[in-house]
């Protein structure tokens, strides 16, 4: 866009000052407007803050030229560094060249960036300015109820009528303002936000000789909901009445899941939606092929006898494909996502459990799991193989190309007559918990469940429409998390997703970081853990000097970003500089460096961890919530963050802490439009979770401070019981361990109805080519070792000679977290080191990493017996 500096008239005011000087000495003026007979070019009126800061120049204005792009008086709001040290600084309007790549190998980064110890300060006392006690303000005193006003709506009424109500509830008002307050003020040294990679330009997402005809879009009326006066069910096709708060957050209009698409294709339309790898060239889709693709395979499904609320399930990695759960949405039938490390039994259950119509499999690995079960399947009708070719041609089984083909027999007239008929308080999704406690169990989730958290979370994690928001899809899609911010908040919002390589857990998704820099990351605990370990392990290769340099940065960072936290925005003296030295090089090493969202949930993580990238800073904020709330009850943002909280609750939505002890501590309870509509098929277990006012029973134990923030402090079913009648929750303890010892990657307390607290342990191992841990110690752990003065590199040659170098170091650090224990009780009294380490595939994990108690206490129960001889 170009402008003639010359001839444009600028506000001088106290308040702003001309910078075309400034343009013509540092920038210079090749610009010019491609129309000279206008009197003020494109813009009319240039602005920049008197304090000299350079890196926000709002210019407002405009006229007839910019009309196909912009409205007359648009404001274009140009990002842009001042010039240091004689360098000249380029002007842009957000397309700034891409760094150089980094990677984590390079002595810059191995050198200043990881250490993994914050520099001691002299000042003992310094610790205590820097990192206050942020906990200490928990106090017991019951908070303030209020009590939400809720409306509950169905097609055939006129007016709302008010839901039941529960008490001590912890209300969420609007906080936008807040948000935006926060979001807008001035970030030191911001650089000027670059392209994404790859642009919209690059290659056209391969069809593989798949014709797809450009539909008439089907235009839907004003959502109606269908008649209903319960809030919960279990059956698949019962509505449910919808919790609609009068007014404010939670009162917006619901929408299907297809309203919310097309709403995408208009807004979003030639904007890329999806990203894929072929041949080592980024491959991109927009919306308005993406919804174009999705109504072909739409019809696809109906051609192969998809009946309404049967299920279409999906066995495989993120890919373009598994994205077509819209489309069995559209067409009525459940998406239902299926892990891929479930066993042909698991599989079975899930896809007999939901009536399968249709299995979806990635390749001949998944489909021999299904072909091991499908007789005893009796509802599916046909299996669809994505990737690879058929080893074997067999009757209902079909390459991707071939079910794209079967769509063009059906007609969009009865593909739209099925999209009308929809309402967005009926079931359109399955989520299947991962049973870490038992059978899994079917989450019915709505359409209303899909469009109102996808917009409500984005809005609350600051996601803007349209702007050059991408995320990577990594993260088993069959999990809530995953699918909302891949899937949902992505459509509603115009982000584009990247797949990762199938391997991304294994090694590979650091290099798609690199090359997509996203703007928003998700990760689960375990995987911020394996980025700190590797770093750490890097770190511990730098010279003394570099890591003194490092050491010092993220004392640096980590006090600058508890200020931060606190509400202060002053800086420590050094941190201009640590950002150059450390801060820039970590995050574009991570392929972090524009990324302003990095989040973590899905299972509990430790100070040490958060703490360690605060030090980086790179801040990661928690979300807490669960497939039965549709993903996030709360969020912490940058404006909302406390470490070790989960943030607050998002508007529209509500928290009771039922029976809350001295300490505050209650059952965190849930309302809001993101409550699920009950289990399927599942009366009992729809009881125990939904009570009768309608709130969803987490079953989690938590306590509110008194700014709001919420923090989980434990699990009624994970609560160990002593024979003595003493509650413990087992999680802070571990985390203590864990945190004593960086030898040890899983710690599991064992003690219920027991006269003392035992404990499992297993050590960092590396994993082979297949996930799978091995016998060799990770680097950190041969240093702990080494550290003791042992030289042991393989878990073996401690457990079976009970190396008594490494043992007694263990016991210290156990002997540290006993010292800190509020009672007797709560000690440690025995230990033991398990031969391998803790995987998904060997059942002791789940598929985000979290861990499985029944599953680990019926593994080793000798291990444990062993503990009470």
């Amino acid at each position: 866009m170009s402008v003639n500096w010359d001839q444009m008239e600028v506000d001088q005011t106290e308040s702003f000052l001309d910078i075309s000087p400034f343009v013509r000495e540092y920038i210079g003026s090749p610009l010019t407007t491609s129309n000279p007979a206008s009197n003020t070019g494109f813009f009319n009126d240039v602005k920049v803050p008197q304090n000299g800061n350079y890196s926000h120049i709002v210019v407002s204005g405009g006229n007839s030229l910019m009309q196909d792009e912009k409205k007359a008086g648009a404001v274009l709001e140009i990002q842009v560094e001042p010039p240091s040290n004689g360098d000249q600084e380029s002007l842009t309007t957000g397309n700034a060249e891409k760094p150089e790549q980094s990677t984590l190998e390079e002595a810059d980064l191995t050198s200043s960036v990881l250490g993994d110890t914050i520099l001691a300060a002299k000042d003992e006392s310094v610790e205590q300015q820097v990192v206050p006690e942020q906990l200490s303000s928990l106090s017991g005193n019951e908070e303030s109820s209020r009590v939400p006003e809720f409306s509950c709506v169905t097609e055939e009424e006129n007016e709302p009528e008010p839901c039941a109500q529960g008490a001590d509830v912890h209300h969420v008002l609007q906080q936008q303002d807040v948000l935006d307050s926060a979001q807008n003020k001035e970030k030191l040294d911001a650089p000027p936000k670059p392209p994404r990679s790859p642009g919209p330009n690059d290659l056209l997402f391969p069809t593989d000789g798949i014709t797809i005809v450009e539909p008439t879009a089907v235009r839907v009326p004003v959502t109606s909901l269908a008649p209903s006066e319960v809030m919960w069910t279990i059956k698949r096709d019962e509505p449910v009445k919808l919790r609609i708060t009068q007014s404010g957050p939670g009162s917006e209009t619901p929408l299907t899941v297809h309203q919310m698409f097309q709403h995408a294709v208009e807004q979003y339309g030639e904007t890329p939606a999806l990203a894929v790898k072929k041949e080592g060239q980024w491959a991109t889709m927009t919306f308005r092929e993406y919804y174009n693709e999705c109504r072909l395979a739409a019809k696809s499904f109906l051609k192969l006898g998809l009946e309404r609320y049967h299920g279409v399930g999906i066995l495989g990695f993120n890919s373009p494909e598994w994205f077509s759960s819209p489309v069995r949405c559209v067409v009525g039938g459940l998406a239902v996502g299926i892990y891929t490390t479930n066993s042909p039994e698991a599989c079975r259950y899930v896809a007999d459990n939901c009536e399968a119509n249709v299995l979806v499999v990635e390749n001949h690995k998944q489909l021999t799991k299904i072909l091991q079960v499908k007789d005893q399947l009796p509802h599916l009708k046909a299996i669809v193989q994505y990737k690879d070719e058929l080893k074997e041609k067999q009757p209902n089984l079909y390459t991707w190309k071939e079910f794209m083909e079967l769509g063009k027999q059906i007609p969009d007239a009865q593909l739209d007559d099925i999209i009308r008929s929809q309402k967005a308080n009926q079931c359109c999704s399955l989520i299947y918990t991962s049973g870490t406690t038992g059978q899994p169990k079917g989450v019915m989730l709505s359409h209303d469940n899909f469009t109102w958290t996808a917009e409500a979370a984005g809005k609350m994690a600051d996601l803007r429409n349209g702007t050059e928001e991408c995320v990577i899809s990594y993260l088993p899609l069959s999990h809530i998390a995953a699918q909302l911010i891949d899937i949902w908040i992505s459509m509603r919002f115009g982000a584009t997703t990247y797949f990762a390589e199938p391997d991304a857990l294994k090694g590979s998704l650091v290099n798609t970081m690199r090359e997509v820099r996203p703007t928003a990351f998700m990760a689960v605990p375990r995987v911020w853990e394996k980025m700190q370990e590797k770093m750490q392990s890097q770190s511990s290769k730098s010279s003394l000097v570099k890591r003194k340099v490092a050491e010092w940065a993220k004392y640096i960072g980590l006090q600058a970003n508890y200020n931060f936290m606190n509400g202060n925005q002053t800086v420590p003296w050094g941190y201009m500089l640590a950002n150059n030295l450390v801060f820039k090089k970590v995050r574009a090493a991570l392929g972090l460096d524009r990324c302003t969202k990095c989040f973590t949930g899905a299972a509990p993580i430790t100070k040490d961890t958060l703490e360690y990238f605060m030090s980086l800073n790179l801040p990661i904020y928690e979300l807490y919530g669960m497939s039965e709330s549709t993903g996030p009850h709360a969020i912490s943002s940058e404006a909302a963050f406390r470490i070790m909280s989960c943030g607050k609750e998002i508007p529209g939505c509500s928290t009771k802490l039922d029976k809350p002890d001295e300490e505050g501590n209650g059952e965190i309870c849930f309302w809001g439009r993101h409550v699920f509509m009950g289990y399927l098929n599942m009366a009992d277990k729809t009881e125990e979770a939904l009570d009768q006012e309608g709130w969803l029973h987490s079953g989690d134990l938590g306590k509110h401070d008194p700014e709001g923030f919420l923090y989980v402090t434990g699990r009624i079913k994970e609560l160990i019981i002593t024979a003595g009648g003493e509650n413990i929750p087992p999680v802070p303890i571990e985390d203590a361990v864990k945190q004593e010892l960086p030898i040890i990657s899983n710690a599991m307390l064992i003690g219920d109805k027991r006269k003392f607290l035992s404990m499992l342990l297993t050590l960092k191992c590396n994993v082979d080519d297949e996930g799978e841990p091995t016998d060799e110690l990770t680097p950190q752990s041969k240093e702990f070792c080494r550290q003791t003065g042992c030289r042991a590199s393989r878990l073996s040659e401690i457990t079976s000679k009970k190396n008594l170098p490494v043992f007694k170091a263990i016991q210290a650090g156990i002997d540290r977290v006993n010292a800190k224990a509020t009672s007797n009780a709560q000690k440690i009294q025995k230990w033991t080191i398990l031969e391998k380490e803790f995987s998904i595939s060997g059942g002791e994990l789940g598929p985000t990493m979290k861990l499985k108690r029944p599953v680990v206490q019926k593994m080793y129960k000798d291990q444990i017996e062993e503990f009470y001889l």
